[in-house]
Formats: structure tokens, sequence, C-alpha cells
């Protein structure tokens, strides 16, 4: 039995929102709220960057009722943030800034809500902490639409966005066949370098309206057998729908996208857009068609109206084990999810611990084995996979038939 910690503890959301990381949020706040060795619930403005600024709210000080919102609440409702801390073996000087709004506020729980960057954020905090001689138990929540955490079967946030893009592929599919003229319609999908969402839109075609092509990148983008399929099923067709993840890149690692530019973001990462456009240049070339870009952009993001039932539980079921595990005696880890099935085949979710130095910066990638001989689409395989995860439709509680979000006073302590 693990020492009993008591003091506050302070619950951070980072990188890109999604429909579901305030399920997270919800669960770890009402988990610490209920937690005997946790005195006090602070929430993180804008991530770790409150922290640094020491901007914390007071959780104990809101309504419940407007807690339980959160559960339906798209984006980051503590604000978000990417902002990379250094290595604390080069430069310690935000992390003796951390050990002091800690110390001020006695905080020996720390839960970070995020993906692959966020994990690396967190790992470099438990470690400074463990060196310093700071007694702080310190979790990560997965966090990402991208399902690119190493270690988990899948990521909170995903299947919200699988759903939604599955869902907007099959509206696509049924608009572009209205006109007896032609079309070709190429849709860009979130995915720089895990094409898990692009592979979502498959969902659709299983169920009798979506693309007749899928590319991800996984594999190198040949240009000429792209145009080939598209051409192929266009004089077949008379339309042809596209579904495609942002980060298509050349044998030599440039990206197809003529709009990767120098910009940046916190993390180094290239900010991507303009591929379906550039698609579509290639195939008005090449064909007749009349050719039309979509690009899903910030939307599919946080859909909530379209946000899987079983997404929203899991969300939750992920920040609740982060605050347990910790109370418990665990640090050091992240709340990772693995598939199970019951005795009558349903697909069951089970929570394991998995080491942040494990997971900080390793990418999970769709299998090559789940995309087809010629690229072109993605097998039975994956749609086995992301079927179990979209289903069912939460509880939206409404006001004048728009939604009801949570409306949080942010107390600050």
């Amino acid at each position: 039995m693990a020492e009993k910690l008591v003091g506050a503890c302070v619950i951070g959301q980072s990188g890109g929102p999604t429909a579901v990381i305030n399920a997270s949020a919800y669960g770890a706040i009402t988990a610490a709220l209920k937690a005997e060795e946790i005195t006090q619930v602070l929430g993180a403005d804008h991530g770790i960057t409150g922290v640094l600024g020491d901007k914390l709210y007071d959780m104990g000080k809101e309504d419940p009722q407007e807690l339980a919102y959160l559960k339906n609440t798209p984006a980051s409702e503590l604000g978000s943030c990417r902002y990379k801390l250094a290595d604390p073996e080069k430069d310690d000087t935000d992390y003796k800034r951390i050990l002091e709004v800690f110390k001020k506020h006695n905080v020996r729980y720390f839960f970070y809500n995020g993906g692959n960057d966020s994990m690396d954020t967190c790992d470099k905090i438990s470690r400074f902490m463990s060196k310093s001689g700071w007694d702080c138990r310190v979790m990560g929540i997965p966090k990402t639409i991208d399902n690119d955490l190493w270690g988990t079967d899948h990521c909170p946030g995903f299947a919200s966005a699988a759903k939604y893009i599955a869902t907007s592929a099959m509206e696509v599919s049924k608009d572009g066949r209205v006109y007896p003229t032609g079309q070709v319609t190429i849709m860009e999908i979130m995915g720089r370098h895990a094409g898990w969402l692009a592979a979502s839109a498959a969902l659709a075609t299983h169920f009798g309206a979506g693309p007749d092509l899928v590319y991800l990148p996984e594999l190198d983008f040949d240009q000429e057998a792209f145009l080939n399929d598209v051409e192929r099923i266009y004089k077949e067709k008379g339309t042809c729908l596209v579904a495609v993840s942002e980060g298509l890149h050349y044998a030599d690692g440039t990206f197809v996208s003529e709009a990767k530019t120098s910009s940046t973001d916190g993390f180094g990462h290239a900010q991507l857009g303009g591929l379906a456009a550039r698609l579509s240049e290639m195939v008005k070339a090449r064909t007749d068609a009349k050719v039309r870009p979509i690009e899903l952009s910030l939307l599919q993001r946080c859909g909530a109206h379209l946000a899987s039932k079983t997404d929203v539980e899991e969300a939750e079921l992920a920040g609740r084990t982060a605050v347990e595990a910790a109370v418990a005696g665990e640090t050091g880890k992240m709340v990772a999810f693995e598939r199970a099935y019951d005795e009558k085949g349903n697909y069951v979710c089970k929570t394991i611990l998995l080491p942040l130095t494990s997971v900080a910066n390793a990418e999970k990638k769709v299998p090559l084995e789940w995309i087809t001989p010629e690229h072109n689409f993605v097998t039975k395989d994956f749609i086995d996979y992301a079927l179990p995860l979209i289903q069912g439709e939460p509880e939206r509680p409404t006001e004048c038939s728009l939604p009801r979000y949570a409306r949080l006073k942010k107390i600050q302590a």
C-alpha cells in the first residue's frame, strides 16, 4: 500500500482540442473532488503556461451542474497551449518556476491531458519533481484525434472525429451524385504522419455512401498511380470521391501539399493545408471532370453534435482512472486503453498504465497490412477496429434547440 500523500492537484489541458477532452477533465475533476487525499482541485489556465504564470482556477467553487455540462462541451474549456519545455538538463528555468508554484499551493498531484508532445511535457515534469525531491505524483491522460499515441489501442477524441468524418463523407457522397454531370470530389482530412482519421472515411463506404479511394501517409504517394485511379473510377461511375490525409508525402519525404510553409507550431511541426486544392488541380489537368476540393479543417476536431457516446464515456474513464491511480500511489504513467471482448463477443474497453518515458514522442501508425495492396483504400481490419468505437449517441443538453455548454466561473486560486 502506497504512503498516503495529501495535497492539492493541478489538472491541465494541452495540444489540439477534441469533442471529448472536457469529458476527461470532468472525470478527473470529479474524482479529485471526491478523494480525501486531495485538498484542493486546481485547473490550469491554458495548460502548463497557466502553471508557469500561477493562473490556476479553484474547481471546487464551480457549480456541480456546470461541471456536468463539460461532458458534452467541445474544445478545451480550461484553455490549451502548445508550449514546449526545454530539456531540464540544459535549461531548468521553467521547471524551477513550476516547482515554486507547486510549493506555493502544496500541489502533490499533477494531471496533464494531451497527445504526444503533452506526454513529453508530463514525463519531463515527472522526472524533474523526482530529482528535486518534491513528492508529486504525475499522470498523463491521453487525448488526440490523430489516434497516434503509442501503447494505447485508441485515444479519446479519435472516435468522435472518426464518426464526424464518416458522416460527412456520406453526406458529401450523396451531394456529389445529385447531378447527371460528372464530378470528382477530394476531401482533405487531418493527419500529418498517421492516417487514422482519413481511414475513417472508409466507414462511410462500408455503409454504402463514401469515398472510392483513400490515401494515407503511412505510404509514399505515387502521383501517377493516384491520377490513374481517379481517372479509372470517374470513367466507370461518372463520379469519384477521394479521401486524403493532409500529410501525404512523396518518396523523398516532401509533403504533396504546396501549402507547406515555414510556419510551424510550438513543437516545430509544419502547418499543413491546401492539399485537396493541389490534388484537384492535378485531376483537372488529367480529366474533363468538374473537380471540387473540400477541406474539413477545424470542423472535424470538435464536432460534439456527432460525438460517440463510447468516446465520451471512455474519455471520462481516462480522467477518473488517472486520479484514482495517482491517489493509490502511481506516478510517471499514462492511462491507456486495452481492447477486450466479453463472452458474447461485444467490445469492452479496459484501462492499463504505461510509463510516460515509453509513450513520450512515439507515434502509432495505421498498420501497413490494413492498407490494400493497391495503396488506395483500407481493409476490413480497419473497419472492424474502428466500428465499435463510434457507437452510441450521448445525451446532448440543449437550450432553445442549441447546445448547452459548460459556463465555468473560473475563480482564480
